[in-house]
């Protein structure tokens, strides 16, 4: 799962994202709500960042979003598994038709652990990132919501990098795939042999 993530201001890719996104109208609007854009420090559900999806015209664009599909009566859904949102009626939609991908520096996790007699404990925490992309792009959907975009994370079966600390990880593709990744045009199921699993661990 994906709970947490890292966003650092860098020189390059990252530093035109936020420049991009603080000058949009939305961002104005979603500050109005009561909801700042944050580009910076440990981003939680419920904040609002710069995601990256298609424009109008189907090019590539920088929005402000809010982490997480609110739905009446259920908690609020931050993450949902690669394995199931083409079929789900919360995921489908957006899995063939609008996903987006959320720059970030690293995800953030907590070790899971387990107790000689069986009782669930939580350990170490950690700062999780590709070993050789500059960017940790996390992939996911998005929707409408009240006139606001909001995404959420895609999540996958660990690879053996960080299998010991989780048994769930975020969808993570380089760089060089995100374009076909938002492309509606394109095949989700396709580009999931992309994803990056060669990750280094920072105990936090």
């Amino acid at each position: 799962m994906c709970v947490r993530f890292i966003m650092y201001s860098q020189p390059g890719e990252q530093d035109d994202i936020i420049s991009e996104v603080m000058r949009s109208a939305l961002t104005k609007r979603f500050k109005e709500s009561g909801a700042p854009v944050l580009t910076s420090g440990e981003i939680r559900p419920t904040n609002v960042v710069p995601v990256i999806a298609p424009d109008k015209k189907g090019g590539r664009a920088v929005f402000p979003m809010r982490w997480g599909f609110r739905i009446p009566g259920r908690s609020l859904i931050v993450n949902a598994r690669t394995e199931t949102a083409s079929v789900r009626p919360t995921f489908r939609d957006p899995w063939r038709q609008h996903r987006c991908a959320i720059p970030s520096s690293a995800y953030i996790e907590w070790q899971h652990l387990t107790d000689p007699d069986g009782r669930k404990k939580t350990g170490d925490k950690y700062s999780i990132h590709p070993a050789a992309e500059p960017v940790t792009w996390l992939c996911g959907l998005y929707r409408i919501e009240e006139g606001f975009p909001v995404f959420t994370v895609l999540t996958r079966e660990p690879s053996e990098s960080v299998r010991h600390i989780h048994d769930r990880m975020p969808l993570i593709l380089p760089g060089d795939i995100i374009d076909d990744w938002i492309d509606p045009g394109k095949k989700a199921e396709d580009l999931l042999g992309y994803a990056v699993t060669d990750l280094v661990l920072d105990r936090m």
